[in-house]
């Protein structure tokens, strides 16, 4: 685990009031390196850095689940060199960061469509997720070629599947069910969605689980995301009143 620095200082805030799980839009990697004056490649390698980085933390903390929106199902319009490039690392750093994950306890979990996803990567991806299968502290849960759209379409495929074959009967269907057939069934919704470079969209991001997280936007580039914008993140989760539609108590 990173040695403990400035960033690292105690988190003031009580277990209770920590979110359980928490889903990350990891924005501006490309903007933060413009504004640089350097490739958009630097860029992502920085970002590469900030995962781990805030993926430490929350093992530190005790957080469930860490999930990451790493490449979007929309993101594949980008220049090919930069998919190459981003191939790349995605495979490197799964196979560096192996040894911090099991450091840290840590078990990988990867969500979205394995097509277009080069074979080669796809085997460090799975050897990668058979290596830090039996870890028993935070989840981090990887968002790679998904979209929330494609996620419920896959879903009720699956279910539309099993009515026809008598599996199962259309008054089966409700939301736990459906919850069942995502691709993040068995884990729990985001309590807290975290949006950097200052966009206001959730950009096709965990559509049906995200329905009453609390968000918070900072205009932070993901590149620059510190411990500190973290911890800020949750002391203002914190102080949330979450209802889910009923009254305050």
């Amino acid at each position: 685990m990173t040695p403990p620095t400035e960033s690292h200082l105690h988190l003031d805030v009580p277990k209770e009031k920590q979110p359980r799980h928490v889903a990350i839009i990891m924005d501006g990697n490309g903007r933060w390196a413009e504004r640089q004056e350097l490739p958009r490649i630097r860029g992502h390698q920085q970002g590469a850095k900030q995962v781990r980085v805030v993926t430490e933390e929350c093992a530190r903390l005790g957080i469930e689940q860490l999930t990451l929106y790493c490449l979007s199902s929309e993101n594949w319009k980008r220049p090919a060199e930069e998919l190459e490039f981003l191939m790349f690392l995605l495979s490197e750093y799964l196979t560096q960061e192996r040894e911090t994950l099991m450091e840290n306890n840590i078990r990988l979990e990867i969500i979205g469509r394995r097509d277009r996803i080069p074979n080669d990567v796809q085997s460090v991806m799975d050897e990668t997720l058979a290596t830090t299968s039996s870890n028993t502290g935070t989840c981090l849960c990887m968002a790679i070629n998904y979209g929330g759209r494609a996620e419920i379409v896959d879903a009720t495929r699956r279910i539309t599947e099993k009515v026809i074959s008598g599996e199962l009967k259309t008054e089966d269907i409700c939301e736990e069910l459906v919850s069942e057939h995502l691709y993040t069934a068995g884990m729990s919704d985001p309590d807290l969605l975290i949006r950097t470079a200052g966009e206001m969209r959730i950009s096709n991001y965990l559509l049906w689980q995200i329905s009453y997280a609390e968000m918070w936007v900072t205009d932070k580039m993901w590149p620059e995301f510190a411990v500190a914008d973290f911890h800020q993140a949750i002391v203002n989760f914190s102080n949330r009143n979450r209802r889910f539609g009923g009254l305050n108590s």
